[in-house]
């Protein structure tokens, strides 16, 4: 042991105890602000589902391979930070004793392998990486780069430190082969072995290569140490957490019901609710549970969000990833003044510390971030026209790898802002007031809920106490009762069922709207009137009859979701169906028999809560397939389909900011040349009939392109065309009359 691996050696252990103590005390601080979000005892187990979610979405990389090109690079970086940490632990004996080495596993030629293995897949995974991040730099890209607003100082410097790491693992097993210290067979070091034929055999280019490896991963821990919202490093830590805690036990993403309106870790009762004690929503950083903080942690800011997001897309000024990012922003800088004690009122003023000098030892800058108010156009953390931008399409939250729940964040946020604060768009207005006192959106009249049967030519059968032999109840929905373009839905899907001698009945006049839209808009207490309202006439509905046989179908694929997935929780177990699953199994059944093929191109517009939040993608697609359609996909189908831009109440926003997203919707449509453009959705259907009628109207689009739900497309399918009548023998033509 020379001077040399003494002097290195030394300084080494030194700066190591200070990174690994610095990092330690770090990780204590973590626990200690991530628990000043409110409790959220729903997710503690089980343990054995969640544990199954963690290690294939980590191991097998799930998630994160939905980008081909990211994910296997990623899965090697990741393999060599976990098991490369071998590698680092080792270079400790290395620096002092060039030839040291793991006992037993040094003299182990698979172990070799492995540690062959990663150090090369380390290099070839962060250049892989590097390559990709610059591939789709901003600077080339403008808006629509997913890492626009991402930290690149912290990306060159993650991406700096993994590369150093890797090249570090091979120098050091390159200058010990050099220096003849083990002998390992070259199919166990076949990239380090050719290498150290190269090298001089010198026990202090293995003590320097040590080093560097060793100081490389010092300054990491340092840095890191010193930055805790340095997503895109601690997310190597947390990201186990935030997937093992997610919402969804079963390994489900956020989509689908919304989170439950919490407070005080609990599902607020809002009859017995206390405006002074309970929170109504999220209207500070420490009203979002603690897994709420854990998910602004663990971003890394891989933008995949923002890449999907329809807002940011079209010039909205909404960013998921931003989003998030600034939460983690303002928590971490407002945490030293709440884990002192701070607390404001709703007016602003300190009720949480008191005497003359209550700010004592805490620094100014967490005393100026509890000044801020979370939501507001005037110095606030998240402008309002973020927040309203939102069409809750789950975009964000389907593609996110490590499982951010952004839509319960943007809705808990929503809900303070209606309930509380009474803050939201004016167009808003008219939708609640219409819902409270009509029961639907457009404000219509109860007794105009059957004004769609008159045109058809058979009697629609109306619940009038019993539902007798039928076997569904047919859920009209506001939309399919009340407006013009989706009633043709209602009537095609009516008539097919009558052709397919399906019993079912409608409400009429006794449906009303199942609460999507105020839900979405942050309205709960609307929501959970009409909710509680409607669970009530079903139940009488269907009284009597088990779980199973309590069927529902629906057209709108807002309905579906809240009938199917946030009804249960007010005590409404129904069977739900969507129109688009109940027809293709009548076709499958042969009850419904396409006798005139539909020979035009289609394209199919994916509805976000019957896909994305509901995971029905092929039924639809069966359908148009079975009308003799050509189905030809939109870049941005199934899973990441493009929002039509009505989700989320923005039905009944006007869009003030950016390109409308329909119209967006629609010229992506358009490119693939359709004659008609399907979808199964009344809220779609109007959508992009708006978007449609626009680019008619500047020549942008035939007038022969239509927008269908693919009710429509079986029904003039399965109903047979007219034969053209037979002209008599020596009967005069037209032409000689």
């Amino acid at each position: 042991m020379g001077a040399l691996q003494l002097t290195l050696g030394g300084i080494s252990v030194v700066l190591g105890l200070v990174a690994w103590g610095m990092f330690a005390a770090t990780i204590a601080r973590f626990v200690r602000v991530i628990r000043l979000g409110q409790p959220d005892s729903t997710r503690n187990g089980p343990f054995v589902p969640r544990m199954k979610t963690l290690i294939k979405e980590f191991a097998a990389h799930t998630r994160m391979n939905r980008k081909r090109s990211v994910g296997p690079a990623h899965w090697l970086v990741m393999w060599g930070f976990l098991l490369g940490s071998l590698a680092l632990f080792e270079a400790y004996g290395e620096v002092f004793v060039p030839s040291w080495g793991w006992p037993i596993l040094d003299d182990f030629p698979p172990f070799q392998l492995l540690m062959e293995l990663l150090g090369v897949g380390t290099i070839v995974g962060i250049l892989v990486l590097m390559a990709i991040r610059q591939r789709n730099h901003p600077r080339r890209a403008d808006r629509q780069s997913r890492f626009q607003g991402s930290n690149f100082k912290w990306a060159y410097f993650i991406e700096a430190v993994v590369l150093i790491e890797g090249i570090g693992i091979i120098g050091v097993r390159a200058a010990k082969a050099a220096l003849g210290a083990h002998e390992t067979p070259t199919w166990a070091a076949f990239v380090s072995n050719p290498i150290g034929e190269l090298l001089p055999a010198s026990p202090n280019l293995v003590t320097v290569f040590a080093f560097v490896k060793l100081m490389s991963a010092t300054v990491w821990l340092i840095v890191v140490a010193r930055t805790m919202t340095m997503g895109i490093a601690w997310h190597r830590f947390s990201a186990f957490f935030n997937i093992y805690f997610k919402r969804e036990a079963d390994g489900g993403v956020a989509l689908g019901a919304l989170k439950p309106m919490m407070s005080g870790g609990k599902v607020l009762d809002l009859e017995e609710a206390d405006p002074d004690e309970d929170t109504f929503g999220v209207g500070k950083i420490e009203d979002f549970s603690w897994k709420g903080w854990l998910d602004f942690s663990t971003c890394t800011e891989c933008g995949r969000c923002q890449e999907q997001c329809p807002a940011w897309n079209t010039g909205k000024p909404l960013s998921p990833k931003l989003l998030i990012t600034q939460l983690r922003d303002h928590a971490y800088a407002k945490a030293p003044y709440l884990m002192a004690g701070g607390k404001r009122d709703m007016a602003g003023d300190e009720v949480g510390l008191s005497g003359d000098n209550m700010y004592a030892g805490i620094d100014v800058l967490a005393i100026a971030e509890s000044q801020k108010a979370l939501i507001g156009d005037d110095g606030g953390v998240i402008d309002p026209d973020v927040l309203w931008s939102c069409t809750s399409c789950g975009a964000c939250v389907e593609q996110c790898p490590v499982d951010i729940e952004h839509v319960d964040h943007i809705v808990d946020m929503r809900r303070y802002q209606v309930m509380i604060e009474s803050s939201f768009p004016s167009e808003l207005n008219g939708m609640f007031k219409n819902l409270e006192n009509k029961g639907n959106p457009w404000g219509q009249n109860a007794k105009d809920r059957l004004a769609w049967t008159e045109d058809l030519d058979f009697e629609v059968p109306v619940f009038d106490g019993d539902m007798g032999d039928a076997e569904y109840l047919f859920w009209v929905g506001c939309a399919g009762a009340f407006e013009d373009r989706a009633k043709k839905t209602t009537r095609a899907v009516a008539e097919l069922l009558h052709m397919a001698d399906v019993k079912y009945k409608v409400l009429g006049s006794e449906e009303s709207c199942t609460g999507d839209p105020a839900r979405r808009a942050g309205n709960e207490f609307l929501f959970q009137m009409l909710a509680q309202q409607n669970v009530e006439v079903l139940n009488s509905v269907f009284e009597g009859r088990e779980r199973k046989a309590r069927k529902v179908v629906v057209t709108c694929a807002h309905c579906f979701n809240t009938l199917a997935n946030e009804y249960p929780e007010l005590g409404g177990q129904f069977d739900v169906v969507h129109h688009t699953q109940l027809l293709n199994r009548l076709v499958r059944e042969k009850q419904l028999v396409p006798v005139a093929p539909v020979a035009e191109d289609v394209t199919y517009h994916d509805p976000c809560y019957l896909g994305r939040h509901n995971k029905v993608y092929e039924a639809p697609r069966e359908l148009v397939g079975a009308t003799g359609a050509r189905l030809r996909e939109m870049p941005r189908h199934g899973d990441k389909s493009m929002c039509c831009g009505a989700g989320g109440a923005r039905m009944w926003m006007e869009e003030k900011i950016g390109k409308r997203i329909n119209v967006e919707r629609v010229d992506e449509a358009l490119g693939t040349a359709p004659s008609k453009i399907a979808t199964g959705c009344p809220f779609c259907k109007v959508m992009l009939n708006d978007g449609l009628t626009a680019r008619q109207a500047d020549g942008g689009a035939s007038e022969k392109v239509e927008i269908v739900d693919v009710a429509q497309m079986l029904l003039e399918s399965v109903k047979r065309k007219p034969e053209p009548k037979p002209i008599a023998l020596g009967a005069p033509s037209l032409a000689e009359e």
